[in-house]
């Protein structure tokens, strides 16, 4: 199984019995596959000619049985998808080099993972295959260079989920790849029956009531179904630590766990325009501000190296804004106001996208704070809610003064600090090979 090594290295670094549980795991693992027969190579060769296909039922069990349960989990809001890790789709690669482990495949008997159950028993052609594995990843590390603007760059589709390319619910598809893998199971035995002459009478009787268990739980799945934007939203919450003074008493550390709601009406979730601006030079902290205002807006008036992503294109970001692997990073949501900026934290907090801020008063109190003495931007007094309240020249975006405020010429301005960073959450994965 394939794990991120920062991921590793974060959680180990923070528990060490953690080398104790995947050490577990990947003894498990390896057990498991060398009790199905994986360490032998004659056994998992014979599925390519249809005489043994204990690796297809073993493989689409473990994947539907998987899959059931981490949607079943999502369902009842005990997992959010969006912090599952999913390899990056990158279908060029992706084939061809599928294509290169499958004829290794045939050929050595192998993939890279039975590989390694088949030489910790002491298989013979089970090392020369693992060996063969190193040498090959050797050669590719020396020859990727060659080849690496298509190695990366050829059908890359970041993370691509088979609900998004069909268009369904994931409920919906867990069902469907539930079925599918009984009617595969069947349609297994019938082969093994016919092509390997394997006397299927004598399998276990008690697989048809796993196989009606799994089916029933798939269908738990799609009535639980999976769970609404405003339903994550609800659940979502924050644990600040603050120092409390109270009159003739030392000052206290206290715990709060506040509400979505709870951050947005105490103004906890607001940064302001000082704050924000000072925040690019604070070692601490690495801002990103994602302007979600329209592009018209944005060409007339925005801030230095804010990144325009108007709210209906904000969702498509939020895969991205996970991925981000700078523990300090914080996003600050921008509008003209603020009623745009807060639909966005809204929608990035329910994706549990942290360290998520709204610029208090938008670019209208930026201006207000950063180019009052800037002639060219005129007030309007007819702005109307999330309007911008001036009148620009010229559509400069980012070239006017304010824009990028002088950080030696407000050096001393002042605000009362709100950014509380969070702790990321490390992402994890596996798969054969």
């Amino acid at each position: 199984m394939n794990f991120p090594l920062d991921a590793l290295t974060a959680v180990s670094a923070a528990n060490p019995w953690s080398y104790l549980v995947f050490g577990c795991i990947g003894f498990a693992f390896g057990f498991t596959l060398e009790m199905a027969g994986f360490g032998d190579s004659r056994k998992l060769a014979a599925q390519f000619y249809f005489k043994e296909l204990t690796v297809l039922k073993v493989m689409f069990t473990a994947i539907a049985v998987a899959l059931t349960l981490l949607f079943g989990a999502v369902g009842l809001g005990l997992i959010d998808f969006s912090h599952v890790w999913v390899n990056p789709t990158y279908l060029g690669s992706g084939v061809l080099g599928g294509l290169i482990m499958g004829v290794g495949f045939i050929v050595g008997g192998f993939c890279p993972t039975t590989s390694l159950a088949s030489a910790s028993t002491g298989k013979i052609d089970g090392m020369l295959f693992m060996l063969g594995g190193f040498v090959g990843a050797f050669l590719f590390g020396e020859t990727e260079r060659y080849f690496d603007r298509w190695y990366n760059d050829a059908g890359y589709y970041g993370r691509l989920t088979l609900d998004q390319v069909f268009g369904i619910s994931a409920p919906t598809l867990v069902l469907i790849i539930v079925l599918a893998a009984l009617f595969m199971f069947w349609g297994s035995e019938q082969l093994e029956r016919m092509v390997g002459h394997k006397d299927v009478s004598r399998e276990p009787k008690w697989r048809k009531f796993g196989a009606a268990g799994l089916a029933a739980a798939a269908v738990g799945v799609l009535v639980i179904g999976t769970p609404s934007l405003d339903d994550r939203y609800q659940r979502v919450s924050f644990k600040r630590t603050e120092v409390v003074q109270q009159a003739g008493a030392k000052p206290q550390t206290m715990t709060h766990v506040y509400s979505a709601d709870e951050m947005l009406a105490k103004r906890l979730a607001f940064t302001t325009p000082a704050e924000a601006f000072k925040a690019r030079y604070q070692q601490a902290i690495k801002p990103v501000y994602l302007d979600v205002r329209s592009e018209a807006d944005y060409n007339l008036y925005h801030v230095a190296d804010s990144i325009n992503v108007p709210l209906e294109r904000l969702g498509k970001l939020i895969p991205d804004l996970l991925s981000e692997p700078t523990a300090n990073t914080v996003f600050v949501t921008i509008s003209n106001d603020e009623a745009a900026a807060i639909k966005g934290w809204k929608l990035l907090v329910a994706s549990k996208v942290q360290n998520v801020y709204v610029l208090e008063g938008g670019i209208n109190r930026w201006i207000a704070t950063f180019g009052a003495k800037d002639a060219a931007l005129k007030p309007l007094a007819s702005a109307g809610t999330d309007q911008l309240g001036y009148e620009f020249p010229l559509a400069l975006g980012d070239r006017y003064k304010s824009c990028s405020p002088s950080p030696i010429e407000h050096e001393k301005l002042e605000f009362q600090p709100r950014i509380v960073l969070q702790l990321k959450r490390d992402k994890s994965g596996g798969g054969c090979g």
